[in-house]
């Protein structure tokens, strides 16, 4: 009966490491977008702002 418990211990904390490995990645991810996304937006009002003074 323990070595049962010992197997499903060991299953439950596997999918809990894997599943919170996921979600860290998925922020990263989502941080280096964010920073993308801010440079686009930047350049894209730099460059209406000097087109707009000609």
């Amino acid at each position: 009966m323990s070595r049962k418990i010992s197997f499903m211990l060991l299953a439950a904390m596997a999918f809990v490491l894997t599943s919170c490995e996921a979600i860290g990645t998925i922020f990263k991810a989502g941080m280096y977008w964010g920073f993308i996304v801010v440079a686009l937006v930047i350049g894209l009002i730099i460059w209406l702002f000097t087109r707009s003074r000609k």
